[in-house]
């Protein structure tokens, strides 16, 4: 899951990007609203963190222009503002959630899979699908009651292949979801990617083989039936 950190404060900012990547997001990170514009007109994010108080554009002035140009990416406030005129401000402006800082890490995660549970068809924490259960909350996944132990990586791409069930998904939609800006690899590397996640998923850690979950559409990318 990709993320877009927008937040001027430097230090707040590299804490909050350094904890979300060790919980296995990708995260992209800017420090002012104009720079912001550039990066959400550049990428598609699964959720936004965005100070309200940014040099430049504001934040709302931010969500504002994303939410006239139709783009709909979950939008959750950082705001030292707790008063209740701008806490509306923000929401009206089509926000979909906001936090007051200071606030604790752990309720920023929850938060997080809020919003973008919110931005999917999944409103709760746990989904299923031909025996495969993914807890978002606590990152773990299962398949026949048996948990699997998955990489960051492996973990984020089964995530968004099973929030895009039915969906054929390209590799350069897979890898624009699942690294950042960063990311300098090619196709080859989402394929072997998938290739160690489908042994996971198909062998069991008592010998028993499980039928294939995700699918190669050649020359495409890949599907979840």
């Amino acid at each position: 899951m990709r993320l877009l950190v927008v937040e001027d404060q430097k230090d707040l900012n590299d804490i909050i990007v350094r904890k979300l990547k060790r919980e296995g997001y990708a995260v992209d990170r800017c420090f002012d609203g104009n720079t912001a514009l550039d990066y959400i007109n550049s990428a598609d994010y699964d959720g936004i963190l965005l100070d309200i108080l940014l040099p430049g554009v504001t934040g709302l002035g931010v969500l504002s222009e994303m939410r006239g140009r139709g783009n709909s990416t979950p939008v959750l406030l950082l705001t030292a503002l707790g008063d209740v005129e701008d806490r509306v401000a923000g929401l009206d402006a089509g926000a979909d959630d906001y936090l007051v800082k200071p606030f604790d890490f752990e309720e920023l995660l929850a938060r997080i899979r809020s919003i973008t549970r919110r931005g999917g068809a999944h409103a709760s924490s746990i989904m299923e699908h031909k025996g495969i259960t993914i807890d978002t909350a606590s990152h773990s996944v299962r398949r026949a009651g048996e948990e699997l132990e998955l990489t960051a990586k492996e973990y984020n791409i089964l995530l968004y292949l099973m929030h895009n069930i039915g969906r054929v998904i390209s590799r350069d939609n897979l890898s624009s979801h699942v690294w950042n800006y960063d990311y300098d690899g090619g196709s080859n590397v989402i394929d072997v990617y998938v290739h160690h996640l489908r042994k996971k998923l198909e062998n069991s850690g008592d010998g028993r083989k499980f039928d294939r979950v995700i699918e190669t559409i050649k020359g495409t990318g890949y599907i979840i039936r």
